[in-house]
């Protein structure tokens, strides 16, 4: 079981009082990170290639990003690529794949998505004459319609986008049954998977995934983006490359100019830090078992906020904690999502309000005339006692 307390104590912004609610926007840091992101920084601060110690240092903090970002997604080393952000690494890579297809080839996204992944697939398409097909969610219980999307895929079908996990409503998918729809008909299998990551075991290989995107400042890491691409097919797309870059590993073909070492060193922190919350014999091997703590915490908060709910609050989503993150989606009375949200904050119950860039759930809610909803995450450091915080607060504004 998860040491709640002894978990805290390694996250500095934790000690302030406020309850950070607000984890699928973003995650706090623990001191381990921020030590990482200050030794790069003053211990290996130069560029790569050069015939120097700081230089030699550098390169050392890249293949430690890259082993620890493969590791943690289930990918290759070879396939890892860095970025600004996964937006920003996701226009970079649909804009390479539309180049390899035909006026008339299809891309499959779905409702439940972050516009993340839809919008680069939008714009691709209308610059390169390709159809977009979108499945969609189950209005009851914001889940997507499995069916619905493989009904969606045929012969033209070239890449199926998804999701992993709502980044607002916490809804699972199925992403080695989906995979398996696309390769079907030699299409990719492209998952978003930056709202799962810090709630669950990535595993991009054995499911099936061609490319997963994620971002290490949604499971305790610095600002980053993150593609881990089957070795293969980066090796095989066209990328953009300045004439004197190099071309190997093939995942580092898509990364354009210098990237930030200290954030990538930073991320491979954050990888370390969630071992070590499983490696309780000692082996260094522990992401298993700190996924599991990790959800067994969770699952056991989310029982606790949806059985504790008040009367007057509409939740979206699924009622139980099966199939789900501990990310809640919902509305109190009438009173506007950001006027709740204003309220919470007041009490230093930090929550998220709007659509969350998730504009497709949030329209097939109906939710966009009124500002979208409110939302509420927790992650492994939330406590018992900060989840009785909002549900007392949440009693006080719907009463």
């Amino acid at each position: 079981m998860l040491d709640a307390g002894a978990v805290r104590e390694r996250f500095p912004a934790l000690s302030g009082g406020a309850a950070y609610l607000d984890g699928p926007g973003g995650s706090q840091v623990p001191a381990d990170v921020l030590e990482a992101i200050s030794a790069c920084l003053t211990e290996t601060n130069a560029n790569l290639g050069g015939a120097f110690a700081t230089s030699e240092g550098a390169v050392e903090v890249m293949a430690r990003g890259r082993a620890a970002l493969a590791d943690f997604t289930g990918g290759h080393p070879d396939g890892i690529a860095f970025g600004a952000n996964m937006t920003t690494l996701n226009f970079l890579l649909a804009h390479a794949v539309a180049r390899t297809l035909q006026p008339g080839d299809e891309i499959v996204v779905t409702q439940l998505d972050h516009d993340a992944n839809i919008s680069p697939w939008l714009l691709v398409a209308a610059d390169h004459g390709l159809t977009v097909r979108t499945a969609p969610i189950d209005t009851g219980d914001v889940t997507l319609d499995h069916d619905a999307l493989e009904a969606l895929i045929g012969e033209r079908t070239r890449v199926v986008a998804f999701t992993l996990a709502s980044n607002a409503v916490g809804s699972l998918t199925e992403p080695a049954r989906i995979a398996a729809a696309a390769h079907a008909v030699g299409a990719l299998a492209w998952a978003d998977g930056v709202h799962l990551a810090p709630h669950r075991r990535l595993r991009a290989s054995e499911w099936g995934l061609d490319v997963l995107l994620c971002s290490p400042y949604k499971f305790f890491g610095p600002h980053l983006g993150v593609a881990a691409i089957r070795p293969e097919l980066a090796e095989s797309l066209p990328a953009d490359r300045v004439r004197p870059a190099g071309q190997d590993p093939p995942g580092h073909r898509f990364e354009t100019g210098t990237q930030s070492f200290e954030a990538v060193a930073g991320a491979a922190a954050a990888v370390e830090y969630l071992r070590s919350l499983g490696d309780g014999d000692g082996d260094g091997d522990g992401l298993d078992g700190a996924f599991a703590a990790i959800q067994a915490h969770e699952d056991g908060l989310a029982r606790r906020f949806l059985g504790g709910l008040p009367a007057g609050i509409e939740l979206y989503g699924i009622a139980g904690e099966e199939a789900r993150t501990a990310t809640f989606c919902f509305n109190v009375g009438d009173r506007g999502p950001r006027a709740v949200a204003e309220a919470l904050g007041r009490r230093q119950l930090y929550v998220w309000d709007g659509d969350y860039y998730a504009l497709e759930p949030i329209r097939a809610l109906g939710l966009a005339e009124r500002g979208g909803a409110v939302r509420a995450g927790f992650l492994h450091y939330t406590t018992e006692d900060e989840v009785d915080r909002l549900l007392g607060a949440l009693g006080e504004l719907a009463g």
